[in-house]
């Protein structure tokens, strides 16, 4: 059993804990870290975890074998490094960083540990993308050619706060919340990205936004795709991949279409699991060298330089290349 701290316990940090704590075999939270301990006390009595107002603190808990970040986007590469120095394994929510130099920066810290280190893509474990991971792993689709998706949900409005607002926190409209996911997705199963397109069109700002984004994508590989998001509508989650003997079609958590050529189509259909619950035991299995993280360290910076890449078009209008 991995004994855990987490940071913030904000919206989501207080979603992980209810995910993990007394349901994983694999992970507990032993230490929590708040800015705001009046609020996080009733959380933290009711787990059964100590409360502290300082990374530090938790770093100093000799019962802490790894610390899970759930902070401002923006503080994500400094606490890394922090957590690294301590020797200590560490997750981060997404995205890792917003900038693929803080990226870089935190990753070459966790090799100089020799740590393990996990970021919360919890679509990853979702059974329709293991599914379409693994049929385009098997070549049965023939050659990969292009990628598409789209990610809509209505969060942005359930669960607001000013961080979350600022442009220097969560830009390129909704690309922090959904778009992401998708991008990790598409660097998942299509590898590191070339050049990317970027639009984004706002209908109104502040508190329970409304926008809208679509990207285009080059991958290295020479790979097509693109992917749109919207904030905020109903949930709705697609990643298409096509093939020229086929395609394959993941459909919200637990639904796969697959299409051979001659027109069969076959709809496959999973039980639903706890895709958080399920990354925090795969985080629990590195940081115990178990297994290595399915989501590469390689991966996570090509993420975010796309990420990076992606705003920088949203905000020029231009086609971004990516180095």
């Amino acid at each position: 059993m991995i004994n855990a701290a987490i940071v913030g316990l904000g919206w989501w940090g207080k979603n992980i804990v209810q995910c993990v704590q007394g349901k994983s075999v694999k992970l507990r939270f032993v230490h929590g870290v708040s800015k705001e301990l009046d609020a996080a006390l009733p959380l933290a009595e009711a787990h059964g975890f100590t409360l502290s107002d300082d990374l530090e603190r938790a770093l100093a808990d000799k019962r802490v074998d790894a610390v899970v970040l759930a902070t401002p986007h923006s503080l994500h590469a400094d606490q890394i490094v922090r957590v690294a120095a301590a020797g200590k394994p560490v997750f981060c929510e997404k995205p890792l960083c917003l900038k693929r130099a803080d990226a870089e920066r935190a990753i070459a810290a966790v090799r100089k540990a020799g740590i393990a280190i996990g970021v919360g893509q919890n679509k990853r474990f979702w059974p329709s993308m293991v599914e379409l991971r693994r049929v385009v792993a098997s070549g049965g689709l023939g050659r990969i050619m292009h990628i598409e998706g789209h990610y809509s949900n209505e969060n942005s409005g359930l669960h607001f706060s000013a961080w979350r607002d600022s442009p220097d926190e969560s830009p390129g409209g909704g690309m922090t919340g959904t778009g992401i996911h998708l991008l990790d997705a598409f660097v998942g199963l299509g590898g590191p990205v070339a050049e990317v397109t970027a639009r984004v069109a706002s209908f109104r700002p502040g508190h329970d936004p409304r926008d809208a984004a679509s990207v285009m994508f080059r991958f290295a590989s020479g790979l097509s795709g693109y992917f749109g998001l919207v904030r905020a509508s109903p949930f709705y989650w697609r990643v298409h991949v096509f093939g020229d003997a086929g395609s394959a079609e993941a459909i919200g958590e637990t639904e796969v279409v697959i299409r051979s050529c001659g027109g069969k189509v076959e709809r496959r259909e999973f039980p639903k699991v706890d895709s958080i619950r399920a990354e925090f035991d795969a985080f629990a299995d590195a940081a115990a060298g178990r297994n290595a993280y399915p989501i590469t360290p390689a991966e996570m910076v090509n993420t975010i330089a796309a990420f990076e890449a992606i705003t920088h078009s949203m905000d020029t209008g231009k086609p971004v290349s990516i180095a």
